[in-house]
């Protein structure tokens, strides 16, 4: 396992997302991931206070609660550094999700985070995200309600998911005219394959190239991929790519993809994840799985090196 910085704490290169557990992956199977994780260096863990809310039965805790127990008969919580998200939760009344999802509004944001302790068995989460961008809630009682979160003790460091980049510019910077800690952490969709033009992915927001250009220039901020391997599209033949990504350039980048993969011996999968983990800014894959064999190939990426003349290649395809 490699290690970097995210802000002022030292995390794994690879962050195991945790969306799953406990709902669609059962507790011996989560445990014995998260276990796995841990034994070959993963130390960061991701989670959030809605998964899976949307399956019968379930009302978004259930991935916290996993973890809670785990971390427990574990004894490991201060080996672990811990984030989770707030605000993506249906808010009660009529409506649907994700139109009707709680937001970001102080009165959100400090009640939000107490049940998502006591589900975690702790008393403060490493790194806390607002889950998904809130326009109707200034930005300025956003950034601040985080901020009080971390006086408090109750969050370490806190940041941001599915944000456009120019709000969450103005928010970094509302964040220190206020005094309050910044978004240390940039949580957003991205992968190898770039979306087709005009694509819509709703209330997700994926990484574009301001937004990475942003990223170079702020050491204090890392950029987090989620769904960086598109739910197993670029290995298995019966998973089709997602439409966003099902378009000419595409089979272009899949073609040169599948050329590097093949000199490094390595998966398609592996690839994509030591491209970004070389890019400038390197960007820090959220990585989901439901089987060992899936946990190990990617933490084996980690050790995977391409040449600057394949990091290159894969670039140009790009765009």
């Amino acid at each position: 396992m490699r290690y970097r910085n995210l802000g002022r704490r030292q995390v794994s290169s690879l962050c195991l997302g945790t969306l799953p557990f406990g709902t669609l992956v059962d507790e011996q199977t989560s445990f014995a991931l998260l276990d796995r994780f841990t034994e070959r260096g993963g130390t960061f863990v991701d989670t959030a206070n809605c998964y899976c809310f949307w399956i019968d039965g379930c009302d978004g805790g259930e991935s916290e609660s996993l973890l809670g127990r785990w971390l427990a008969a574990r004894g490991n919580r201060d080996e672990v550094v811990l984030a989770t998200k707030l605000g993506a939760l249906p808010a009660p009344g009529d409506g649907e999700w994700p139109t009707n999802r709680e937001g970001l509004s102080a009165p959100v944001i400090a009640a939000s985070i107490h049940p998502s302790l006591r589900r975690l068995g702790t008393d403060r989460v490493d790194l806390l995200y607002g889950h998904v961008d809130d326009p109707a809630t200034p930005l300025a009682e956003t950034v601040a309600a985080f901020g009080a979160l971390v006086r408090e003790g109750l969050a370490e460091q806190v940041g941001i998911s599915n944000q456009p980049g120019p709000r969450v510019v103005r928010s970094r910077e509302l964040a220190a005219e206020l005094g309050v800690p910044r978004y240390t952490a940039l949580q957003q969709r991205h992968t190898y394959l770039r979306p087709g033009p005009g694509t819509d992915f709703d209330y997700q927001i994926a990484v574009d190239d301001p937004q990475l250009a942003y990223a170079r220039t702020q050491p204090d901020l890392t950029v987090l991929a989620y769904g960086p391997l598109l739910n197993g599209a670029y290995t298995d033949p019966a998973k089709p790519l997602p439409e966003q990504y099902d378009h000419p350039a595409a089979h272009a980048q899949l073609s040169v993809l599948s050329e590097i993969a093949r000199e490094l011996d390595a998966t398609r999968n592996q690839v994509v994840l030591a491209w970004m983990l070389g890019s400038e800014p390197s960007v820090l894959p959220i990585i989901g799985v439901s089987r060992l064999t899936q946990l190990d190939e990617a933490l084996d990426a980690v050790e995977l090196r391409l040449t600057p003349e394949q990091h290159a290649r894969l670039d140009a395809a790009r765009g």
